[in-house]
């Protein structure tokens, strides 16, 4: 193994042994109408499942018009192992749920991906994503 890959390999190591969140990323598919109860649901499909990182990439939320109302936009990095291999490629649009974390503040968050970062010297897998208030 030369310098560089062994070096690869700590910082992969270290970058994993920080995840301390966990969560899902899903990809929202249609919705879906059931006659019998009148309701109808969001489907989505299960791309990843498993620790991560999360921590806010932005400070200060930016506001923003969305129609009539003002909306708060924070954004977020969100890394995952970089042997992780999510069901199909991450795009924008993907959520990604926060299951467990140690700050009792986080689970249940929501957040947006808005963009991936692929890099084969990466140490994770690094997602942009927001969460919209």
């Amino acid at each position: 193994m030369t310098t560089e890959a062994a070096a690869l390999t700590a910082g992969r190591v270290m970058a994993e042994a920080r995840m301390r969140e966990s969560g899902r990323l899903t990809r929202p598919g249609p919705d879906v109408y059931d006659p019998a109860t009148g309701e109808t649901t969001t489907s989505s499909t299960l791309l990843y499942t498993g620790k991560a990182r999360v921590k806010p990439a932005q400070t200060v939320p930016e506001g923003v018009q969305a129609g009539q109302r003002e909306v708060s936009l924070t954004r977020y990095d969100i890394a995952l192992p970089f042997a992780a291999v999510p069901a199909s490629r991450i795009q924008p649009g993907d959520t990604f749920t926060v299951d467990t974390s140690p700050d009792a503040r986080m689970p249940g968050l929501v957040l947006h991906v808005t963009g991936v970062n692929y890099s084969a010297t990466a140490t994770a897998w690094r997602i942009s994503a927001e969460a919209r208030s």
